[in-house]
């Protein structure tokens, strides 16, 4: 028996973390297990390589690093984590939720080509991740759709409170905006839910999202609504 893996995706500053917290504590509230991971992940070894990158150790720009090359960073990192740290959940039947996945790699690193070339890198990326690497393939992915010049200034007030200093992707607006732009495209392609967190130039309600996201797994899983704490 497997589990079941539901992706967050989103440009820096939308929300995920702030919405998968809002999950994970609505399911464990109502008893269902839930396992949460987030990508990178910072604290481990694996991430050495995404982290050189994101930091700009191979360059200052995200183009420095082609696709590929950099896909492999964050893929590496993803196959340790499962191996190691959730496989064995996800093996027993245990609900996964993931902020970020392999779908990042479509998202911040497709720009980086000529759209001529955007299918046959999202077929490159499946095959090398959920067949050739072998990590799961995930039943449910979630795009939280934050406009740019939105999640912009978020990422300030962030950076502003905990002096944190901004990654090759955050520090350069015309990149996330070409980031968006695959998000699209990618959505699209393969199926993604897309949430709009954004209304009338101005951010949804963290509530409103949680509502909106929390229905999707719900309906996805075959769930009721009063066992993952949503509206």
């Amino acid at each position: 028996m497997k589990g079941a893996l539901v992706t967050l995706e989103g440009l820096d500053g939308s929300g995920k973390a702030t919405q998968a917290g809002l999950l994970e504590r609505g399911f464990s509230a109502k008893g269902i297990a839930l396992r949460r991971v987030s990508f990178p992940e910072y604290g481990e070894e694996s991430s050495a390589l995404a982290r050189m990158y994101l930091n700009g150790a191979f360059g200052d720009k995200p183009e420095d690093v082609n696709a590929y090359a950099a896909s492999t960073f964050f893929a590496v990192d993803r196959y340790a984590s499962f191996r190691r740290r959730w496989g064995a959940d996800y093996a027993a039947g245990r609900l996964i939720l993931t902020d970020r996945y392999a779908t990042s790699n479509i998202v911040y690193q497709m720009p980086k080509l000529p759209r001529g070339e955007w299918d046959a890198f999202i077929a490159w990326v499946e095959d090398f991740e959920y067949v050739r690497l072998g990590i799961p393939r995930p039943d449910l992915t979630i795009y939280l759709d934050m406009p740019t010049g939105i999640s912009q200034e978020l990422l300030r007030r962030r950076y502003s409170r905990d002096g944190g200093r901004r990654d090759v992707h955050e520090r350069d607006l015309r990149y996330l905006e070409s980031c968006g732009e695959s998000a699209a495209y990618a959505a699209q392609k393969l199926g993604w839910k897309v949430i709009p967190c954004a209304e009338n130039g101005r951010p949804r309600s963290v509530e409103a999202i949680h509502g909106e996201l929390a229905r999707l797994v719900v309906g996805k899983f075959f769930l009721s609504a009063g066992e993952t704490g949503a509206d």
